[in-house]
């Protein structure tokens, strides 16, 4: 089975259930959380071809026949895969743009493995990678144009470095490192193997400092959800509790080893649900 025949064979439900983005979104009505869940597969089988260990050159023709297809959604001529999301697209005005960036991010992963990158090619990347995700996702949700554009922005980071932060150990072990190399250099680490990184103790101080961005980004995701009506905001505010308090149990933890598997337990995940989604 070829990477693109993988892939198409993902359905909705399956790629999605089982995850935080899962109980966030069921909360969602019926036509959001349909238009939801299409980004969200869209989001997996895009990831899934980048993060597969097929040969380069094949990962890299699968995330092309992917702008092919989305550029033929947007001509009128849907390919079977994407034939559901028309009415999504047309209803929430879902922008071609956004789609795009979100393969481009995935595929700055496949040429060859991403490396302690400087700052701006990590900014580049978390905005690829979960603020365009964002940009889609705050069209369903229905927010404002400037402050959805704004919360996208905000929280797709903060979502976005908590994942470096947790995935430290895991991105090391298939030779990736997405740590800034300014932080390693002023940390006094100058060798950018992933694995001599994460086992390096001045690794502490290289997170230290996106821990403190992770958390801004969540404050000004927070001030943009607090001034909108609560019915729009109450999908990604649950998602932005969820990893805010990944976050805070990966600083509880610390990141000196050995670094024990951080996850958010049920009952708290329930918890959250409860107070942003029902209460």
């Amino acid at each position: 089975m070829t990477l693109q025949t993988a892939a198409a064979n993902a359905s909705y439900g399956t790629t999605a259930s089982g995850s935080s983005f899962y109980a966030a979104m069921r909360i969602l009505p019926r036509d959001q959380r349909e238009a939801m869940f299409q980004i969200y597969s869209f989001c997996r089988q895009v990831d899934d071809i980048a993060d597969s260990d097929g040969p380069r050159p094949e990962r890299l023709a699968a995330l092309q026949q992917w702008r092919d297809d989305i550029d033929a959604l947007y001509q009128g001529h849907p390919p079977a895969r994407l034939q559901d999301y028309v009415a999504s697209v047309r209803t929430f005005d879902l922008k071609r743009e956004d789609f795009l960036a979100i393969v481009d991010g995935m595929e700055m992963d496949v040429p060859q493995d991403i490396r302690a990158p400087d700052l701006a090619t990590l900014d580049l990347y978390c905005d690829r990678v979960a603020s365009a995700v964002g940009r889609l996702s705050v069209r369903v949700f229905g927010l404002a144009r400037d402050d959805g554009i704004l919360l996208a922005y905000h929280l797709g980071r903060a979502l976005q470095l908590t994942n470096i932060l947790r995935d430290v150990d895991e991105d090391a072990a298939i030779g990736r490192l997405y740590l800034p190399r300014e932080g390693l250099l002023h940390a006094g680490i100058t060798s950018f193997d992933p694995l001599e990184v994460i086992s390096n103790p001045a690794l502490p101080k290289v997170c230290a400092p996106l821990v403190e961005r992770a958390r801004t980004h969540f404050e000004k995701a927070d001030e943009v959800m607090a001034r909108n009506p609560r019915r729009v905001v109450r999908a990604p505010k649950i998602m932005s509790k969820y990893y805010r308090a990944i976050l805070e149990l990966l600083v509880a933890r610390g990141f000196a080893s050995p670094r024990m598997p951080v996850r958010l337990h049920k009952m708290a995940r329930i918890a959250i649900l409860l107070r942003y989604a029902l209460i």
